[in-house]
This record gives C-alpha cells, sequence and structure tokens, in this order.
C-alpha cells in the first residue's frame, strides 16, 4: 500500500509539473508578445497601424498600414476553411462509413503521407505547377486589358488553394476519428427507424461527431493563419488588396520576409504584427470552446 501510495504520489507531482510549465509557457508568451507588440502601436498609432493601407518601412517618410495584410489573412484563412473543411469532411465519411477496409488504408496511407510533406515542399510544387497554371489563366481572363499587372501566378487565388491542401489532412484525421467514436447504436437507432444510410450520416452520426470535427476545422484554421514557408513562396510577396490575382502577402509572411533586417520601428511594427497573429488564434480558440460548450448543452 505505501509503495501504491508513493507511485501515485510521485505521478500526481509529474503531471502538476508537466501542467504548471504549460501554464507558463502560455503565460511567458502572451506577456511577451504583449510586452514587445504594443510599444509600436503607441509609436505609430493604433488605427495608423493596424488599418493604414500603405506599407512603406524604409521610405524617407516611413509609412507602417498593415489592413492590407491583416485582410489577407482573414481572407486567405476563412476561404481556404471554405475550400478544404468540406472536402476534409466528406473524406472522412468516406473513410468512416463507407469505405472497405483495403481501401481505407490506402485513403489513410495517402493523408498521413499529406500531413508527412514539408512545408516548403507544398510550396515548391505551387511554384512548379500551380502558379504556371495561374498565369496562363490570368492571361486568359485579361487579355487586352494594359492596365492590369501581372504576377507570374504568384498571387491570391494560389495561395488559397495551397492552404486548402494543406490543412486537409488536419481535418480528414480528426474528423474521421470522432466519426468512428460515434457509437454504432445511433446508426442501427436511425436505420432502423427507415433513414437511409446518407440521412443516418448527416443527420445522425455527423451531428453527434460535431465536437471532434470543430476541432479539427480550428486546428486547421491555426495551421493556415500559422503558416508562412509554402505562402511566401506562392503569393507574391506585396502588400495589396486580397483579390484572386493580386501578389498578397500574409501576417506570417510579413514577419518572415522583413525581421532578418529590420531595426528600430520597423522591427517593433513587425512583432506587433506577430501580436495581431496571436490574438487572432486566441480568439479561434475561444470560439471553439463557445462551439463545443453549446453543442454540448444541446446535445443534454
Amino acid at each position: 500500500m505505501k509503495k501504491k501510495a508513493f507511485v501515485e504520489k510521485t505521478a500526481y507531482i509529474i503531471f502538476l509539473i508537466c501542467a504548471i510549465v504549460a501554464i507558463f509557457a502560455v503565460c511567458a508568451i502572451t506577456i511577451y508578445m504583449f510586452l514587445k507588440g504594443t510599444p509600436a502601436l503607441k509609436e505609430v498609432g493604433f488605427f495608423d497601424l493596424l488599418f493604414g493601407t500603405i506599407w512603406k518601412p524604409t521610405a524617407s517618410t516611413p509609412s507602417f498600414g498593415i489592413g492590407f495584410i491583416i485582410l489577407t489573412s482573414i481572407v486567405g484563412t476563412v476561404a481556404a476553411i471554405l475550400l478544404g473543411v468540406p472536402i476534409g469532411l466528406l473524406t472522412a465519411v468516406f473513410l468512416s462509413e463507407m469505405a472497405g477496409k483495403r481501401m481505407a488504408a490506402v485513403v489513410g496511407s495517402a493523408v498521413e503521407l499529406l500531413a508527412a510533406i514539408p512545408s516548403v515542399l507544398y510550396g515548391l510544387m505551387g511554384m512548379m505547377i500551380l502558379n504556371p497554371f495561374m498565369f496562363k489563366l490570368e492571361k486568359t481572363l485579361y487579355a487586352g486589358d494594359d492596365s492590369h499587372q501581372y504576377t507570374g501566378g504568384a498571387n491570391m487565388l494560389s495561395a488559397i488553394i495551397v492552404l486548402a491542401v494543406m490543412i486537409l489532412p488536419t481535418v480528414i484525421s480528426i474528423s474521421t476519428s470522432s466519426l468512428k467514436a460515434v457509437s454504432n447504436n445511433l446508426r442501427a437507432a436511425s436505420l432502423a427507424l427507415g433513414a437511409t444510410k446518407e440521412q443516418t450520416i448527416f443527420k445522425v452520426v455527423i451531428p453527434a461527431a460535431k465536437s471532434g470535427i470543430l476541432t479539427g476545422v480550428v486546428l486547421g484554421v491555426g495551421r493556415a493563419l500559422g503558416e508562412a514557408m509554402a505562402i511566401n513562396m506562392v503569393a507574391g510577396g506585396a502588400v495589396n488588396l486580397p483579390l484572386p490575382f493580386n501578389s498578397v502577402r500574409t501576417l506570417t509572411t510579413q514577419i518572415v520576409s522583413e525581421m532578418g533586417y529590420a531595426s528600430g520601428t520597423h522591427r517593433q511594427v513587425l512583432f506587433t504584427v506577430g501580436l495581431v497573429l496571436y490574438i487572432f488564434i486566441m480568439i479561434v480558440n475561444l470560439v471553439l470552446l463557445k462551439a463545443r460548450k453549446t453543442g454540448a448543452e444541446n446535445g443534454n
């Protein structure tokens, strides 16, 4: 009994230490980001910085407006989620509800391979395959329009497609696990009441797995917001309004592109960009917690 009590107490202490380290890490990151990101808001001005649209940090009269950069991140993430989540969810439904064991094993292995591919390879494939295709499409759509500035296919649309593909493994894996965790009794009851298999899937199984699916979606949002390397390679890198064929820059690529040589106010503003990105991630997680709580209450 004494040995058992010692083991339990030791395990409790280890788990407590791990929890404290995790909490400390979150608090440290939060405090650091606010300490480093807020000075630029005072120096440049809150509205000039967050809602300004001109980014010229090295000009004789510098301008640090990141409004277009914030808007690009929001639009790109939302568009990638709208494109990638339905594909990911339907793939998860196929794997968990319809595919045979061999087919599920093959598709599941492909999904795991997608998750293992480094971001830079997604960017490389986008540069070599997607960007040339987008350039041809751009030339076709804007033929005869001398005012249009061609980007060589490195544009907002390319970034959205790459992001949508990159979030697929996360959405598919977590959604598949959530769907498989739904009790077979629910399926049997629905079928016994006369529902078809498709009706059972979309009206019983998916709602029952909603909490897990939302988790996958939010993790996908996190990856979409936080991706830098691949987007830096396919989006063009210019600060523009986020239109489909415009060369654009997101919050993450802004930091990656300029932190290496930035100094003074320029460097402080880049920390503010990081703070904005961090706040976005916090908001997404709060929305998830609220959605899961609402779903649990409705389930009860």
